[in-house]
């Protein structure tokens, strides 16, 4: 173990990203703090790709600082840590997801939960003291992040690149799942099989629910029964979905791009819920409030989870024996994998080897 205090100068890192929405992703430079005495600095192994990441690098969102380096499901070890840390040491399997920092005096802090402060800082693109002024996230070698936003990872390390997209995708599905209670005698349903979706399908399959995929392609049937799901729907297919109106406890909506949430809000039971976590870059149409109202059914949202929550769901999949399927890709391979990522040409995540940014 290296102790290390913040009079060190900083480190200099390769990494990978853009200096403007509309240029490509490329080898960069970049400088991360020395390590502070709460701090936990990481040689990153992976990074997976998220549909974020190409909003943000492409200024889809608005606000994108620049250079912006994405990434915030980052999987590798630890090399040093700060004097005043406790619960890790250099050659710990870690993990970093999308929250690095937060107010830590707001109710949700108290509450413990940081993924829904006003004051949460992200992985990248958020202001920060250091360098350049705003977070850079994990398509770099390595990271450095107080200890109280990293975590252990218990998987065998051979399947550690197929651990990154549970930082993100593993989390965002995991969180609302054990909030709706899901589990044995619960009827659940995973709209969209994608990067999310085929994480939902897998922990809800998990925890011990029915679990109902749902997909507009029926090429994705068999998919979708391997990754554990007990029935697909076709939701084009209007049998098919009627055969399944009033019976679900939960519906986890994946799917980020504007569609109909009534032909899903008619499948709930009464009190029954459907939980959206893609945010589509418009609006989806309005739902009809009266079938809200008469069964008094819910339409949510959520948010990845928080720091202790996602302890809780790594350690579950480490359990359960679940990680994402994933391409992995070399970083100067990322624009081509964002132009895939449009067309849906990924089953079902791409996960950087950061080891190809050495050269």
């Amino acid at each position: 173990m290296t102790f290390t205090n913040t009079m060190e100068v900083a480190l200099a890192v390769r990494a990978f990203g853009a200096y403007a929405g509309d240029k490509p992703l490329e080898a960069m430079d970049i400088e991360r703090r020395a390590t502070g005495a709460h701090d936990v600095k990481i040689e990153i192994a992976y990074c997976g790709v998220c549909h974020s990441d190409l909003h943000q690098v492409r200024a889809e969102w608005g606000g994108t600082r620049w250079p912006c380096v994405p990434g915030h499901e980052i999987v590798g070890r630890v090399t040093e840590v700060g004097g005043h840390v406790k619960n890790f040491k250099a050659g710990d399997l870690v993990g970093v997801g999308c929250i690095v920092d937060s107010c830590g005096e707001c109710p949700e802090c108290a509450d413990g939960y940081e993924n829904y402060c006003d004051g949460m800082i992200a992985t990248y693109n958020f202001p920060t003291e250091d360098a350049p002024g705003h977070t850079l996230g994990g398509y770099s070698q390595q990271i450095v992040v107080n200890e109280g936003y990293v975590l252990h990872v218990k998987h065998d390390e051979d399947k550690l690149a197929a651990v990154a997209p549970l930082l993100c995708a593993g989390i965002t599905t995991y969180s609302p799942l054990k909030h709706w209670n899901t589990g044995p005698g619960k009827k659940v349903g995973i709209v969209g099989i994608g990067g999310l979706g085929h994480m939902g399908v897998k922990i809800a399959h998990a925890m011990g629910a029915h679990v109902v995929a749902f997909t507009t392609s029926e090429s994705k049937r068999e998919a979708a029964l391997a990754l554990g799901a007990d029935e697909v729907v076709v939701s084009r297919n209007e049998d098919e979905m009627a055969a399944h109106a009033l019976s679900f406890d939960l519906i986890l909506n994946t799917v980020a791009a504007p569609h109909n949430l009534d032909a899903y809000i008619n499948l709930l039971k009464r009190d029954g819920t459907m939980t959206l976590v893609g945010v589509p870059a418009e609006a989806h149409p309005a739902p009809n409030v009266a079938a809200l109202i008469f069964k008094r059914r819910s339409l949510a949202g959520s948010l990845i989870g928080c720091i202790p929550e996602t302890q809780e769901m790594l350690d579950f999949c480490a359990k359960h024996n679940i990680v994402a399927d994933i391409e992995m890709i070399r970083a100067d391979e990322v624009d081509a994998a964002y132009d895939r990522m449009i067309k849906g040409d990924v089953k079902y995540r791409f996960v950087i080897d950061t080891a190809s940014l050495a050269g």
